[in-house]
């Protein structure tokens, strides 16, 4: 099933003009970011994701652009977490983060009838209809304001926005089709681009299968002085919380600096949608037993 999702996915960007990339899975410097730990490798480290170095790609011209690869996080163990997982991450230069939404729904519609015959699967006793109509959006707010005990601006205020949306907003999620949260407060705005009438709003949604999120999607920051003050906010953080923070990645920050087209951009855990396609209680059932 893992090779004919592969080459489903292959398939269904190459027909719509993304060209297949490959970036170092050994890098200098990745991304800072709060919660995640990179892995050290022989005085550099095991890419956390191949978001850097595809978007020099976009800045050196390249307008489509997807990869399947490896990833890997410090400290991630569980049922639905490796510190080796799959990812699929890709780049669309002139869309944005509604452009991305409508073409993630075609792609797993398409999916789905590849390697079931039909938009619709079983997961763990639940039917999830994966139809493009099927899909359900709803803002961060109105989650907060629907399932959770306190407002978005209360989580935000006592620093409880991660703790709220794990134990109270997410086993509320409707199973049974595509559940979308989107547009994130800007304190969670990681390297999205601020709404141009809202700057208290990022252009950022997750994807979420049967109660487990498996996409990450942004129309992407343009601005390189304001990725560099994001990087030093996520070093300051992680300071706090007594972790070390990798040198930024000047390379990336010149590339910025010389401009990178408007696009958006999303990144999806392979394994984690292969567990739902194949009914798997964990990814220990879908993973490769050899180490």
């Amino acid at each position: 099933m893992r090779a004919r999702l592969d080459s489903a996915l292959r398939a269904f960007f190459l027909s719509h003009s993304f060209l297949e990339v490959s970036t170092p899975i050994r890098i200098s410097s990745p991304a800072p970011e709060t919660h995640i730990d990179p892995i050290p490798c022989d005085g550099s480290f095991l890419r956390t994701s191949p978001e850097l170095q595809m978007k020099q790609m976009l800045c050196a011209g390249y307008e489509r652009i997807f990869q399947i690869g490896p990833c890997f996080r410090k400290n991630e163990l569980g049922r639905i977490h490796r510190e080796e997982f799959s990812m699929l991450e890709w780049y669309e230069c002139g869309s944005d983060y509604i452009g991305i939404l409508e073409f993630t729904k075609k792609m797993l519609e398409n999916l789905s009838f590849s390697l079931t015959g039909s938009p619709k699967i079983n997961y763990r006793g639940q039917n999830i209809n994966l139809s493009q109509d099927a899909w359900e959006t709803m803002t961060v707010e109105d989650a907060f304001a629907e399932f959770a005990e306190i407002s978005l601006e209360d989580a935000l205020k006592n620093d409880r926005f991660d703790e709220v949306l794990s134990f109270q907003i997410e086993p509320a999620i409707p199973k049974d089709h595509p559940f979308v949260l989107i547009d994130y407060p800007a304190e969670m705005a990681a390297f999205a681009k601020l709404k141009d009438d809202r700057s208290e709003v990022a252009e950022r949604w997750e994807l979420y299968l049967g109660g487990i999120e498996i996409a990450n999607t942004y129309t992407e920051l343009l601005d390189s002085h304001e990725y560099g003050r994001r990087f030093a906010n996520s070093a300051d953080e992680r300071a706090g919380l007594g972790k070390s923070t990798p040198k930024f990645d000047d390379a990336f920050l010149h590339a910025m600096s010389k401009g990178m087209p408007p696009c958006a951009g999303s990144a999806l855990g392979l394994d984690r949608l292969l567990m739902i396609l194949a009914d798997a209680s964990s990814l220990d059932e879908i993973l490769s037993p050899f180490r």
